[in-house]
C-alpha cells in the first residue's frame, strides 16, 4: 500500500497534508502543512526514529514535554521535537493554527497517521476505534508509542486486540500495510 503524495487527511479537529518527499542523503523528509481547530491537536506522542520540526503561520501553539512546562509559540517561530522524545501539541488560540514543516525520515509516518485519522473517525472524536488503534499501535512500536498508554496495555492487551480483529477479519483495510522500520 503505497501513499501517493501529496495526500491530505483529517479527523475532528486537524487537517494534515504531506505535501512531498525529499531525498536527502541521510534520509528522506517529508514536507507537511498542518491546521487544527482551537483546543485541539494530537496526544502525547513520540516519533521513536524521526525528527519533527513545525514553524507556525498563523495562530498559537501550545506544546508540552513531559516534566517540563507548557510552552507557547506564534506566527514565524519553530519548535523541532527531536526524535525519541514524548511531546504534545495544540491550538492554543481561538482561531485556526497553522503550521508547515518537515517529518524526517519520512519512513511509515503518512501511513501511521493516516490509519490513525481513518480510527478516530470511526468514533467521531480523539480516541481511535480500538481495533485499528491496537493494530497500528503494535505493528509500528518500534516506531511510534503513545506514552501514556499503560505498557501492561500496549504489550498484552493491545497484541490480545490484534490476534481477535484477526479472527474477525478486521484488517483488511490494511492489506499491503507496509512493513514496519526495525529501529
Amino acid at each position: 500500500m503505497k501513499i501517493e503524495y501529496p495526500v491530505t487527511i483529517e479527523n475532528y479537529g486537524e487537517r494534515l497534508s504531506f505535501l512531498e518527499i525529499i531525498k536527502e542523503k541521510d534520509g528522506d523528509k517529508v514536507i507537511v502543512e498542518a491546521s487544527t481547530t482551537p483546543g485541539n491537536g494530537p496526544a502525547m506522542h513520540t516519533h521513536l526514529l524521526q525528527d519533527e520540526c513545525l514553524t507556525v503561520e498563523s495562530g498559537k501553539m501550545g506544546y508540552q514535554i513531559p516534566g517540563e512546562e507548557e510552552k507557547f509559540i506564534g506566527p514565524g517561530e519553530t519548535v523541532l521535537f527531536k526524535r525519541g522524545v514524548p511531546h504534545k501539541f495544540w491550538n492554543a488560540g481561538e482561531s485556526e493554527l497553522k503550521m508547515k514543516g518537515w517529518i524526517k525520515p519520512a519512513d511509515n509516518i503518512a501511513f501511521f497517521l493516516s490509519g490513525v485519522y481513518q480510527a478516530q473517525n470511526k468514533t467521531g472524536g480523539p480516541q481511535p476505534e480500538i481495533f485499528d488503534a491496537s493494530y497500528l499501535l503494535t505493528r509500528y512500536s518500534k516506531e511510534y508509542d503513545m506514552p501514556e498508554i499503560p505498557v501492561f496495555v500496549k504489550k498484552v492487551i493491545m497484541p490480545i486486540i490484534v490476534f481477535i480483529g484477526k479472527l474477525l477479519g478486521k484488517y483488511k483495510h490494511f492489506e499491503g500495510a507496509p512493513a514496519p522500520i526495525k529501529g
